[in-house]
């Protein structure tokens, strides 16, 4: 079965170097191609989950627990999506609320891989061959939105702001 090269993207970051800020990244320019603005899709539900594991790793448990619910609770929502892109839904649920219940209850953070079909599973294992899984996860990637340059995203925002007060005059 072929893969979007987005979602692939996402899985090999997110089995191989545990860059959930980067599975948050290629996710989301895919879902605003796909099926922007549906909140409720299946990328938006991936995307959450990336972002939950990202926040649970960096300790912020109240961010970890309320997006990575949210999640789920889209993700509830595709079962048979899930299937198509070779997910088990049943285990992928069960690993996403055990980690609830790890993040609500104060344990450490710990890494998971997702429920894949073997032939998904071999295809990201090749790829994360090629690249090399991360033993220790560097600093870089676990504080990534701290240390990403924002000017680009602070002067779309100013424009934005700029011409909505353009309009309202």
């Amino acid at each position: 079965m072929g893969y979007p090269k987005e979602y692939l993207d996402f899985l090999i970051h997110f089995h191989c170097d545990r860059d959930y800020f980067e599975c948050h990244e290629v996710l989301e320019e895919y879902w605003k191609e796909t099926d922007p603005g549906n909140r409720s899709s299946i990328w938006v539900g991936l995307i959450q989950m990336a972002v939950g594991f990202y926040h649970f790793r960096r300790n912020n448990r109240q961010g970890a627990s309320r997006i990575l619910n949210k999640g789920m609770e889209i993700l509830k929502q595709h079962p048979e999506s899930l299937r198509n892109l070779g997910i088990d839904s049943d285990k992928l649920l069960a690993i996403l609320k055990d980690t609830l219940v790890n993040i609500r209850s104060g344990k450490d953070y710990q890494s998971v891989g997702l429920p894949l079909t073997d032939e998904l599973k071999r295809i990201v294992d090749a790829e994360c061959s090629k690249i090399g899984r991360q033993a220790v996860i560097p600093p870089s990637i676990i504080h990534r939105h701290t240390m990403r340059d924002r000017t680009e995203v602070i002067r779309m925002r100013e424009e934005a702001l700029l011409l909505k007060q353009k309009q309202k005059d």
